[in-house]
């Protein structure tokens, strides 16, 4: 058997030097016993998925609200493609594929029901109480939320995930963090690459939803560079019809391309590195390094820019997709108030956070935390009784 010292030494033979090893990490909030047979990351990646936040993003939307259908990607398919995209690049690289993929499976515990229609809503309704942010939230849930165990609230993970967390969006230094996060550095290598594997994977899986539900034509399409690059290289000629076959064909390029500039320039970027550093790198001069050590070369950078700004003018702004947000934010709208008017609605595992948090915030985290069909059935029980 590999105990858990076996697979640290594992860890310190095979990971690159900028990697983050389970060993070196800075520890817990609230001291624990180590496992025996887990690394620290594995078991942080593991109690992510035991909690209730992850079992819900099955039935939130990432474009399509659930009633939509049942082939549209959700929140927990997309949250399993963003992993499986990131264990590639940091098994190319050569950095902690835990680490990378416990940050992955939590990025999105934060969202609220429909996606972000539902982000906006519930921002706008608390902008008086200190906002709402989905990254905020996730970090909150995993810090404060769940609650698990007797001895400590949240999950208490290791300090490089909740880094992780916090610094999700590229990575860059963020003056506003809490100052234990270190907020003018910049993140692990293995949470740049989670950052990444996000972006790239809502890309290029809205853009096959999209194509798929028939809110992004393929005449447009056709137009884009990244779409002419992925078709040619997966051999589909000009003229020939986009079947459902010849989609998945394309759409598995663009992705293989997206990872195979990101590993390419990623790659120059960390050779740069350990010339400057005479070869002896550590975690440390990852965070000090001017510049993000993962990203795209300039080309791709922009063709990646044209796809999102495509994705904007032609999916999400879509009649469809707003009139699913004009319902979300109906929804929400409706059970925010209703829930201040009448706090007594609330469970009483939510009345219970009143002695901790003001209610607006308690009501909040409570609908954040509602799947797409619960706010649905909760908005048509307490509306139809009002």
């Amino acid at each position: 058997m590999r105990t858990r010292e076996a697979l640290e030494q594992i860890e310190a033979l095979t990971l690159a030097p900028y990697a983050m090893r389970s060993a070196a990490s800075r520890g817990r909030q609230y001291p624990e016993p180590e496992a025996a047979y887990r690394t620290a990351f594995q078991r942080d990646r593991e109690r992510v998925l035991h909690t209730t936040a992850f079992r819900r993003l099955k039935s939130k939307t990432q474009v399509f609200v659930v009633t939509e259908g049942d082939y549209y990607r959700t929140r927990i398919t997309h949250t399993l493609e963003v992993a499986q995209i990131a264990r590639t690049i940091a098994r190319a690289l050569g950095a902690n594929e835990d680490l990378v993929e416990g940050i992955c499976l939590a990025h999105d515990l934060g969202h609220p029901p429909f996606g972000h229609a539902g982000e906006r809503t519930l921002d706008a309704l608390m902008q008086a109480y200190g906002g709402f942010d989905h990254n905020a939230q996730s970090f909150r849930i995993v810090t404060e939320l769940e609650r698990r165990y007797p001895d400590f609230p949240g999950l208490n993970l290791t300090y490089e995930f909740r880094e992780g967390l916090l610094k999700h969006h590229d990575g860059a230094p963020n003056p506003n963090l809490p100052p234990e996060y270190q907020p003018m550095l910049h993140a692990t290598l293995e949470a740049q690459i989670a950052a990444f594997a996000d972006e790239l994977a809502y890309n290029a899986h809205d853009l096959d939803d999209g194509l798929q539900a028939g809110l992004v034509r393929y005449e447009d399409v056709k137009a884009l560079a990244w779409w002419q690059r992925a078709s040619q290289a997966a051999g589909l000629r000009p003229d020939e019809p986009l079947t459902e076959v010849a989609r998945h064909r394309v759409i598995r390029r663009l992705i293989n391309g997206l990872v195979t500039d990101l590993l390419t320039e990623s790659s120059r970027r960390i050779d740069a590195l350990l010339r400057a550093c005479g070869g002896q790198v550590s975690v440390d001069d990852v965070r000090r390094w001017p510049t993000p050590l993962i990203g795209y070369p300039p080309e791709t950078e922009q063709m990646n820019r044209a796809l999102k700004q495509f994705l904007y003018a032609h999916m999400y702004t879509h009649p469809r997709t707003q009139q699913m947000a004009a319902q979300a934010e109906q929804v929400l709208s409706d059970l925010f108030a209703a829930y201040l008017r009448r706090p007594e609605q609330l469970p009483e595992s939510a009345r219970a956070r009143l002695d901790e948090l003001p209610l607006p915030r308690v009501v909040c985290d409570y609908i954040a935390g509602m799947t797409d069909r619960f706010a649905l059935r909760a908005h048509a029980e307490l509306i139809g009784r009002a």
